[in-house]
């Protein structure tokens, strides 16, 4: 069994999308080629964020659910920090 996971996009507005997918380099290219979310059609994807791995659908579309009732901080909280990012 494949596993699950949930996505979060930095849109170029600033505002975050979280989604789930089970390839995400497949479904994040499917957004930039504005072929993905309706959200991400009028708020162009800026970066990839963050990728949370889960063992199957089920508890990654709860993991998002719960992810989308974060604040914006508290969903960039989650993304890992990169060592150039200050």
């Amino acid at each position: 069994m494949k596993p699950w996971y949930v996505y979060l996009i930095e849109c170029e507005d600033g505002s975050l999308y979280t989604g789930v997918a089970v390839d995400v380099e497949r479904r994040y290219a499917q957004h930039l080629a504005g072929k993905g979310a309706r959200y991400t059609r009028s708020h162009p994807p800026r970066q990839l964020l963050a990728r949370f791995e889960h063992p199957d659908r089920s508890s990654a579309l709860k993991a998002e659910y719960a992810i989308k009732q974060l604040t914006a901080a508290e969903k960039r909280a989650l993304a890992p920090t990169r060592p150039d990012s200050r």
